[in-house]
């Protein structure tokens, strides 16, 4: 039986989010242009208010319908994996494949908004760090899936290791952004895969 069609309000609210996060990505947040939102989603002012009460709720819901969501299937191969390590060095090189010129020019949109927002906003602040909290314990899981099936050594302490991960690919790809190179981004990346094949018990190598 097919789906009904989506009702146009949440096809314009829909379109409202995938076009401001458009636009947050290249301007951030403070500096993102209402205007060049409702130009590039051909939706009207009154519109826009009507289902976000003012630009800081526009916002939040981009942190939580737009970014999470994307975050959450950057690694969900990882949580979801027999082998957590394949499937992070394979998560990795996808990442790397994926940047294109402008991906690398504007940056991860999760750790731009982190570094605008968190120190000027608590509710900004407070959806980032939920999702980064949500993101690590994931890895958490997963390596410690990994140390029960045999994957994964031993000794290793899965919530260092998450962080350092994370952090690893975020510092990467703001470099990247910073030095606009992508040669950069395979080079960090190429590091933090010689770091994840180092997690491998001697059994699974």
């Amino acid at each position: 039986m097919n789906q009904p069609a989506r009702r146009q309000p949440d096809r314009t609210r829909q379109t409202l989010l995938e076009c401001a996060f458009e636009e947050m990505h290249r301007s951030g947040f403070r500096a993102a242009s209402l205007d060049a939102i409702l130009e590039s989603s051909g939706v009207t002012k009154g519109a826009l208010y009507h289902h976000f009460g003012s630009k800081t709720a526009l916002g939040y819901a981009v942190v939580e319908e737009v970014v999470r969501p994307w975050v959450e299937a950057s690694w969900r191969p990882v949580l979801e994996a027999g082998d957590c390590i394949a499937a992070a060095v394979a998560v990795c090189q996808e990442l790397t494949r994926q940047r294109t010129v402008r991906a690398i020019e504007y940056g991860c949109p999760f750790n731009n908004l982190i570094n605008e927002m968190s120190p000027v906003d608590e509710g900004f602040r407070k959806r980032l760090q939920q999702i980064l909290d949500d993101w690590r314990e994931g890895i958490v899981a997963a390596l410690r899936k990994g140390q029960a099936q045999g994957v994964v050594r031993a000794d290793v302490v899965a919530e260092d290791a998450a962080a350092f991960i994370i952090s690893a690919v975020e510092g990467c790809v703001g470099m990247a952004k910073s030095k606009r190179s992508r040669e950069f981004l395979e080079s960090g990346m190429r590091g933090l895969i010689a770091y994840l094949e180092t997690l491998r018990s001697r059994s699974s190598r």
